[in-house]
């Protein structure tokens, strides 16, 4: 089945606008559902600059965050994807779902500040993504085979959302 082609152009405020079938299903979201929809425990896609002449680093991670605040990943202190981070001073996180809609955030910014790993932080991340009786086995995993742990702070600075509402499909990739 071929992609659905339309036009895309803008409009007098600025505003991409397309004429195709697939794209007038998809809306922006409003401060409050972005900010909600980043506050799930959704897995996401961290990118950072991987430097000059490559394409980004581009890893799964969990992360937290809750509306309003900053956002913060915990990784190991001597990763790759850490030094990126530190040489950026900044990087990109994006979550998405394909069900009930297909909707994405992604949201990115300035790094504020990295700290050491806690037990607090540690134990609060693995809540958010486990269930509550396989938390203390992934601590000690952690504190075990992966070493010194580092959060960095993530703060809002650029959003892109959308929600593609209910019975868009999306194209297909040939």
């Amino acid at each position: 089945m071929p992609m659905a082609r339309g036009r895309v152009t803008s409009n007098s405020s600025g505003q991409i606008v397309s004429t195709s079938a697939y794209a007038r299903h998809m809306v922006s979201l409003s401060v409050r559902d972005r900010e909600s929809f980043l506050a799930e425990p959704h897995v996401a896609a961290l990118s950072v600059s991987a430097g000059q002449g490559r394409g980004p680093l581009t890893v799964p991670i969990w992360y937290q965050y809750a509306p309003g605040g900053e956002a913060w990943v915990l990784t190991d202190a001597g990763s790759r994807k850490a030094r990126l981070i530190e040489t950026a001073g900044r990087f990109t996180l994006m979550v998405e779902r394909v069900m009930p809609t297909t909707r994405y955030v992604s949201v990115e910014g300035a790094v504020t500040r990295t700290v050491p790993g806690t037990d607090e932080l540690l134990w609060e991340i693995a809540a958010r993504y486990l269930p509550s009786d396989k938390v203390p086995a992934y601590i000690g995993f952690v504190k075990a085979e992966l070493g010194e742990q580092v959060a960095i702070y993530l703060r809002p600075e650029r959003w892109l959302t959308a929600d593609l509402g209910p019975g868009a499909v999306p194209p297909r990739v040939t």
